[in-house]
């Protein structure tokens, strides 16, 4: 299993937007080949906000960045700081 980690910055004050980015984008994702689960991340008092995704594999998690990450950087021209950067990591799960 593979993670993307998304992070933007919209600045303090953003949490609407924020959520109104999170609602937009969750029910593509769900759409999209290799699709296990989203968590979306925010801190209101910096304005630091994100989502973790989860893909059966790691070329399914590049596939939907390669969907989403044009129309993600779309919705947020002239709300977000920074464009928006995006990690992919492999899932490792604790046997223990």
């Amino acid at each position: 299993m593979y993670a993307t980690l998304l992070t933007l910055t919209l600045g303090p004050g953003m949490r609407s937007a924020g959520e109104k980015l999170a609602d937009q984008f969750a029910p593509a994702l769900r759409t999209l080949k290799g699709f296990k689960g989203v968590t979306f991340l925010g801190d209101e008092t910096t304005g630091d906000y994100g989502s973790l995704t989860l893909w059966e594999t790691k070329e399914d998690a590049e596939a939907a960045a390669a969907v989403t990450g044009p129309k993600l950087e779309q919705a947020v021209s002239g709300i977000a700081k920074a464009p928006p950067t995006r990690r992919f990591f492999e899932v490792y799960e604790s046997k223990a």
